[in-house]
């Protein structure tokens, strides 16, 4: 029996993984900083908290490390540009990646996308080295939630949109039979 899956064949897995998009920001001496993320997840609803997976050679890793907060933001389809320009696909790195998108500061003082479809603040409560990565555990500290909008899904190794759901439709009640 094999001992582990390769990196290669693990990734290949990975990406028939359908999973929102983040963008999780920060900011602290050095400036603003941020990525994007797919790995994310809630972790408790009492204490509200939940988890973000950085790698460990990144400069936002480093920057959430010193900080000691950090802020969720969920992207819309319509934030594909920036999902990318986060994710280093354009070239640009660090406080030139806010250049792009409405930004406001959450209470914790992190960078929050203003029209995201959700924001969660953080205050970093737990950091966990595994493998290549840091697990940040953030208590929320504030959320925010739009009125409007579709997910920007990442799957297959680009990012997808999600069919707005049809509206439901009327079922007819019959009376029980006695």
């Amino acid at each position: 029996m094999k001992k582990a899956a390769t990196p290669d064949e693990f990734k290949r897995a990975m990406r028939r993984f359908a999973a929102g998009v983040t963008l999780v920001t920060t900011a602290g001496r050095d400036g603003r900083a941020g990525l994007t993320a797919t790995a994310m997840c809630s972790l408790s609803a009492d204490p509200p908290r939940l988890l973000v997976c950085v790698n460990r050679d990144s400069a936002p890793n480093r920057a959430i490390a010193a900080a000691k907060r950090f802020c969720v933001n969920i992207l819309g389809q319509k934030h594909r540009a920036l999902a990318l320009r986060f994710a280093g696909a354009t070239g640009v790195q660090g406080e030139e990646r806010f250049a792009q998108g409405r930004w406001g500061k959450a209470a914790t003082g992190a960078p929050v996308l203003i029209d995201a479809l959700a924001s969660f603040d953080c205050t970093l409560a737990d950091a966990i080295e595994s493998g290549t990565h840091t697990i940040f555990v953030g208590d929320v500290r504030a959320a925010s939630v739009a009125t409007r909008g579709s997910p920007l899904v990442y799957e297959g190794g680009g990012f997808q949109a999600l069919a707005a759901p049809k509206p439901a439709r009327p079922t007819k009640r019959t009376k029980p039979r006695k």
